[in-house]
């Protein structure tokens, strides 16, 4: 009987060191399965805030579209704008060049009258 006892003291001693051993192991499993849980609430604290992060962009970029547009609106109202007033000033120097040759012209034909004038009471100065 002291034989059976030994031999299952020396059990019951070798399976509390399994135990032992196992729960040391479920320990470090536990602890490892805790700390995979803090990384993957990091990381989806860290993918919403870039997701966040993303929602605020795309805001920023369509609010910039947005302004781009009406920038391109309005710079294409002052090109027709300013093709308007173009063609209005280039009408305007147009009626100023002729205007310059017919003064040119009236001009040259008052000098030819002063000039006959002067050529006829010339000749009744003469007479």
């Amino acid at each position: 009987l002291q034989k059976e006892l030994l031999k299952y003291k020396q059990e019951a001693r070798n399976l509390q060191g399994i135990k032992d051993a196992l729960q040391q192991r479920l320990i470090q499993q536990d602890a490892s399965v805790l700390q995979l849980k803090q990384e993957l609430l990091r990381a989806n604290m860290d993918k919403e805030e870039l997701q966040n992060q993303n929602v605020d962009l795309q805001r920023k970029v369509e609010e910039r579209n947005r302004l781009l547009a009406e920038y391109k609106k309005e710079l294409c109202q002052k090109d027709r704008y300013l093709q308007q007033h173009q063609t209005k000033l280039d009408e305007m120097f147009r009626q100023l060049s002729e205007a310059s040759y017919q003064q040119v012209d009236l001009e040259r034909e008052l000098e030819h009258k002063e000039a006959l004038l002067a050529h006829c009471m010339k000749k009744e100065a003469e007479e």
